[in-house]
């Protein structure tokens, strides 16, 4: 069974290598594709029954429990797609699946890995509302009903419409942490799951039942959820009484993990937390003396290491501590860096948009606001999906923005930071307040697109590749709108002698061959009609009736391939282009010479934005980028050759040197498609093809061979 996120090119691709691959062996194979038309070739109770083992290639969940009893050995996609031989051979020692559920582990620990990611992924995307409206509503509530204090603060009054305002954003706070808790462990352990995991980030949240100062927050939240998630696992697998199975999900597996899990992290993660807060505290305390420079680094690292949890507190609450004592610099310094995290987060979201996709291009926009009023939790949604890359790139900028602001000697009379302190007249020194400030966030954002920039091009696992094609024809009342397809030719010599397999034919159809022209592994003499195949001297499919013959002469300019998809009219032979959104722009900017373009800059955009979702090189020198935007009025499909290849991150790290390009308005509809980018992908995958499409010198020659794919 293959299957990706999109369900489109990677599924097919897949399941072409994995029968090849089996062929090649000597073995019977049969492959099931959980594509975005639906499952198709599914496997039926007998397929199952007989087979000697089960390969899942697959980077999304799959239903397991009709697999009890053989041989599964579940993998990415990816894997499929490089080692189908490899995995042939490995599934015949795989472990046997003996329960139910949505996925299993893969030997070596590669499937292991991608559970996790799955479900850390699971739990921000539940997270990112929660944090995104309380934090606006906090920031509103501030913003339209704070009263300016005397010594610069800002406070909103008991009582008032705006405070209860800022409850209700206090309250999705508040609930952001166990939601992330809750939906990791609910995507690792399904139902049974949500309560243990959801309680016990509300526990980690909540310092005062450890007798810690300050929760653990999410760095708490994501513990939490994967020891639920792991936990409910594990009490799933205990063998007890058929009487007692109906109710172990809702009461018995619940109330174990739960009890379990919260006592654990009172009596055993709490203590080391509430250890540490208290520890950090009397450290800094003794820094005091220090130099301002490097206590305001330590004090910024501390503020952006975990956004709202026990360093974070610690930090804060000493420098709030020391401004009754007449010590405003220390407030200062945090002051300064408290919303360089938001701020450079949303600032990174648009120095490189392509990275991010729309989600968090919203948030990042959510986050620059909350950031201008000292919530610093808004770049916890980036931290948490990202944490190698954003919590190093927090750290710097915070590092940063608190040493500048010790080295100037900012104050803040207030405990709170961000620009709002400084507005309404808190901070001293405030040219030096803003310029710490945007320095750190400088740092942030341009040390986070770096940061993520070089994981994407090392990612080798379709799990984040996510490539796929969508949409592709547009159907108004019964008339169908045809797409265009833009195709570009790098030239290149080569592929003599390649021809094209007679496509099916009604009656009195010919298609002229050119002599001799079929090469090995074509299929010839397709013809389901009554004419027959013609052969001529000539290149190209000609359709008509018998008297089609008189076009033998090649001209294969009115020649349509892929269902019509393709042109000759549409095909530019270099691409000039040698870099991936150069190479986007150029084929929207060709596409828009048909009239089918409205705004080729939206076109390139909404493109570039599937990008930052997972590259769609898909390997093998095969790129598919693709948008959906209402930017085209009708379906354009393009196809470039590039000579000397595109970086477009692809999944075995080789340049792009055939890239299909398709974009489709916003209400495309329609299954056909979908099913031509199957063949598409399936075709791609035979190396011999690849070299005639990349060998064919001109429009014609590229058509010609566009039209093998059935």
């Amino acid at each position: 069974m293959t299957a990706c996120p999109t369900g489109i090119a990677h599924t097919y691709m897949a399941a072409e290598k994995l029968t090849r691959a089996a062929e090649s062996l000597g073995h019977e194979i049969k492959v099931e594709t959980q594509g975005s038309i639906g499952a198709e070739n599914v496997l039926s109770d007998n397929d199952v029954r007989e087979a000697d083992g089960i390969i899942i290639a697959a980077d999304k969940d799959v239903d397991l429990s009709r697999f009890a009893g053989k041989r599964v050995l579940t993998v990415g996609v990816a894997e499929g797609i490089h080692h189908p031989e490899r995995l042939i051979e490995r599934v015949r020692s795989a472990p046997v699946h003996e329960g139910e559920g949505a996925g299993a582990a893969a030997p070596g620990g590669a499937k292991e890995r991608s559970v996790g990611y799955k479900a850390l992924m699971n739990g921000v995307s539940y997270m990112i509302p929660f944090v995104v409206v309380g934090g606006l509503l906090i920031a509103i509530s501030l913003a339209l009903g704070g009263h300016p204090q005397a010594d610069g603060g800002l406070v909103i009054p008991d009582g008032s419409f705006w405070k209860h305002v800022n409850d209700v954003g206090v309250i999705g706070f508040t609930l952001m942490v166990p939601i992330l808790s809750g939906y990791i462990a609910y995507a690792i352990g399904d139902r049974p799951a949500l309560v243990p995991g959801m309680i016990g980030g509300w526990i980690a949240n909540t310092g005062a039942l450890y007798d810690s100062k300050a929760g653990a927050g999410f760095i708490g939240a994501i513990v939490t959820g994967f020891l639920a998630g792991y936990l409910v696992q594990w009490i799933k697998k205990v063998k007890v009484p058929r009487f007692v199975q109906p109710i172990m999900p809702i009461i018995v597996i619940p109330i174990v993990a739960t009890t379990t899990l919260g006592l654990f992290f009172i009596y055993v993660i709490g203590k080391p937390i509430s250890w540490v807060f208290t520890h950090l505290t009397g450290w800094l305390g003794g820094m005091t003396g220090s130099s301002a420079i490097l206590l305001g680094a330590i004090l910024g690292l501390m503020i952006a290491f975990d956004m709202g949890g026990p360093v974070n507190k610690t930090a804060f609450l000493f420098g709030a501590g020391l401004i009754a004592s007449g010590n405003q610099s220390v407030m200062g310094m945090c002051a300064a860096a408290i919303p360089v995290m938001p701020l450079g987060q949303g600032l990174a979201t648009l120095v490189r948009r392509r990275l991010y996709s729309e989600q968090e291009r919203e948030t990042g926009m959510a986050a620059l606001f909350m950031g201008m009023f000292g919530i610093s939790e808004g770049a916890i949604p980036f931290a948490a999906a990202r944490p190698a890359q954003v919590i190093p790139a927090n750290m710097l900028g915070g590092a940063v923005a608190g040493a500048v602001a010790g080295m100037v000697g900012v104050q803040d009379a207030v405990p709170h930071g961000g620009p709002i302190v400084a507005v309404l007249g808190a901070v001293g020194g405030v040219p030096m307040f803003f310029l710490a400030v945007v320095i750190g966030t400088v740092v942030t954002a341009l040390t986070t697109v770096t940061l993520v920039d070089v994981a994407e091009r090392r990612k080798s696992g379709a799990a984040e590749a996510g490539a796929g094609v969508v949409g592709v024809a547009a159907v108004t009342g019964d008339a169908v709108v045809e797409p265009v397809v833009v195709g570009v030719g790098a030239g290149g010599g080569g592929a003599a002698g390649a021809g094209v397999a007679a496509e099916p034919r009604t009656a009195g159809a010919a298609v002229p061959r050119t002599a001799g022209a079929v090469a090995a592994g074509e299929r010839a003499g397709d013809d389901d009609g009554a004419g027959g195949t013609g052969e001529g001297d000539g290149g190209g499919v000609v359709e008509g009736d018998a008297d089609a013959d008189a076009h033998a002469g090649g001209d294969a300019a009115g020649a349509e391939v892929l269902s019509g998809y393709l042109t000759e009219r549409t095909v530019k032979r270099q691409l000039v282009a040698g870099e991936k959104e150069a190479a986007i722009r150029e084929m929207a900017e060709l596409a828009a010479g048909t009239g089918r373009v409205a705004d080729v800059d939206e076109l390139v955009r909404v493109a570039l934005a599937r990008e930052a979702q997972g590259t769609t090189g898909l390997g093998e020198e095969i790129a598919i980028p693709h948008a959906k935007t209402d930017a085209v009025a009708a379906p354009v499909v393009g196809f470039a050759r590039s000579a000397d290849g595109i970086d477009w991150g692809s999944l075995d790290g080789t340049l792009a040197k055939l890239v299909f390009m398709i974009a489709v308005p916003q209400e495309a509809a329609g299954d056909e498609h979908l099913r031509i980018l199957a063949l598409l992908s399936r075709k791609l995958m035979d190396s011999g093809y690849r070299a005639r499409l990349q060998g064919a010198e001109d429009e014609a020659a590229i058509l010609r061979v566009l039209g093998e794919i059935r």
